[in-house]
């Protein structure tokens, strides 16, 4: 559900009460106004560190400690392929919270560093890397200043990660094209452009649209107490998403749209079977630098 003003808005799930993943953080007023990329970067790194312990232990199994899933449908990389062969391969996860997908890429002979603006999710990654084994070098940062040098990278790639969370898409994806050789593979999870019309509802309420496709305007939460923005998604459309790309010399080589399958009965915040089975829920593209 969503934390909404009057009428139903698209955006995350309601988190002032428990919902489907049991998150509580305290009453927030949801809105939609224009947000800058330094008030999302403040909203939402503090956002992830509190929510971080909940997340892991209530997805973490989904997830695998060492495994590679692209979105809530259960997809993983070894299904999609989008990365190709990652063997030998120096490979950035932006956006990598406690390293999960990182540690796949390792135990298939990759290089990997990833890099996520949250303290707490890093640290969730160092703990894992200690029970697994599978160490996963991490930096705290963000994805529109990458510390790394120019083509650094033959794969940068990010599973639901910080895309949907920068104001400034121009910017991360200035970025991303910088630190990769040409050449080099570009692939991201994101939530399907398409579910903004709908409120973030995983029951029936989810599937009658409530908004317009092209309102770009941000879905924000700010803190009832403090008056603080806590929280803020930005929307693009398909048509955005394929232009910012293609403006910083990429070549969509696919657009992946994952079923719901037949037997996934897990509820994910607005990712249900009730939805799923009717319109996608994730969108996965795949790029590659000229």
């Amino acid at each position: 559900m969503v934390t909404t003003p009057p009428g139903p808005v698209s955006g995350q799930p309601d988190r002032s009460a428990p919902g489907s993943d049991g998150h509580v953080l305290p009453p927030v007023r949801a809105q939609r106004r224009v947000v800058d990329e330094a008030s999302s970067r403040a909203a939402n790194g503090p956002d992830w560190d509190r929510y971080a312990d909940e997340y892991q232990a209530t997805h973490g199994a989904f997830l695998g400690d060492v495994g590679f899933v692209w979105g809530p449908e259960g997809l993983t990389e070894a299904e999609a392929g989008a990365l190709g062969d990652v063997r030998g391969k120096r490979t950035l996860e932006v956006g990598s919270g406690a390293g999960q997908c990182s540690r796949w890429v390792r135990a298939q002979g990759g290089e990997v560093v990833g890099l996520d603006l949250s303290h707490r999710q890093l640290q969730h990654s160092r703990r894992l890397d200690a029970e697994t084994g599978v160490a996963v070098p991490s930096v705290r940062g963000t994805a529109t200043h990458l510390p790394f040098a120019d083509a650094a990278f033959d794969v940068v790639f990010c599973s639901f990660g910080a895309l949907q969370f920068v104001a400034d898409l121009d910017d991360a994806v200035r970025e991303t094209a910088r630190v990769l050789r040409p050449g080099g593979r570009f692939a991201f999870s994101i939530t399907h452009p398409t579910r903004w019309v709908f409120p973030d509802d995983p029951g029936q309420d989810g599937l009658t649209v409530a908004q317009s496709y092209w309102d770009r305007t941000p879905y924000v939460e700010v803190d009832e107490a403090s008056g603080r923005v806590s929280y803020v998604e930005h929307h693009r459309t398909l048509g955005d998403w394929v232009t910012v790309l293609a403006r910083h010399g990429f070549c969509l080589r696919a657009l992946l749209e994952p079923e719901w399958p037949a037997d996934h009965d897990r509820t994910w915040g607005g990712w249900s079977r009730t939805r799923g089975l009717l319109t996608p829920g994730t969108a996965l593209f795949v790029a590659d630098l000229h």
